[in-house]
């Protein structure tokens, strides 16, 4: 994957540490070129002096190629106006913008961009919206054998019913997170688009239900 970071802050530089970690490209952009300085010397990934939401800036961190976009700039405004121009110009479908004013989160969560805030919590958070394998467990018992864990889902099924995804699955829908509200799935909910599934598992049947659920109805990718 290649991903693009606004803001090479704390959280940002942290990010771009992490996610190369693991085997991804990334870019990295700052309006202060100093502020790649918080960047190790062995970084390999790309830094982009500019404003995150200007389109040559971020034509120049690879865009076009994306398959996420992170805004965690210092300022509210910057970041979400950058994350709605990395989905709406370069359609980008996975976006994630930290937002302080938690009253101007709660509008954008509605709009469909998905808002963090705080430090390791937003790193964490941001890691579990933008990789596709499934995240650490949102919580886990204290044996270690059952988990709560939000789910990616395959685009392919927005429109089945939540019973039908969890017998495909073999596994139970705690809760979907729709439009930043919590839903608790009846008989007839119907997933839809932009919805974020948490199921609740046996640990050691995670790898199954996230290979079941990242490809659509049938097992087709």
């Amino acid at each position: 994957m290649h991903i693009v970071i606004m803001g090479c802050g704390r959280v940002g530089s942290t990010l771009a540490h992490i996610l190369e970690d693991n085997g991804h490209s990334v870019a990295i952009i700052d309006r202060d070129p100093e502020a790649f300085r918080r960047l190790r010397a062995g970084f390999r990934g790309r830094r982009v002096t500019g404003i995150g939401f200007d389109r040559s800036v971020l034509e120049e961190a690879g865009i076009a190629s994306a398959s996420a976009f992170v805004a965690v700039s210092s300022g509210d405004n910057s970041n979400i106006i950058s994350a709605r121009v990395a989905r709406e110009t370069f359609g980008v479908d996975n976006v994630v913008a930290r937002i302080y004013d938690q009253r101007r989160a709660e509008v954008y969560q509605r709009l469909g961009i998905p808002t963090v805030a705080t430090v390791r919590w937003t790193a964490d958070q941001i890691l579990r919206r933008v990789m596709p394998e499934g995240a650490e467990p949102l919580w886990r018992d204290p044996t270690g054998t059952v988990v709560l864990a939000e789910v990616p889902c395959n685009p392919a099924w927005v429109g089945t019913r939540i019973t039908d995804l969890e017998a495909a699955a073999g596994t139970r829908v705690a809760f979907i997170n729709r439009m930043g509200d919590a839903l608790l799935p009846k008989a007839d909910t119907v997933v839809q688009e932009g919805d974020i599934v948490h199921v609740m598992a046996a640990e050691n049947d995670m790898d199954r239900i996230n290979k079941v659920l990242s490809s659509a109805p049938g097992g087709e990718d």
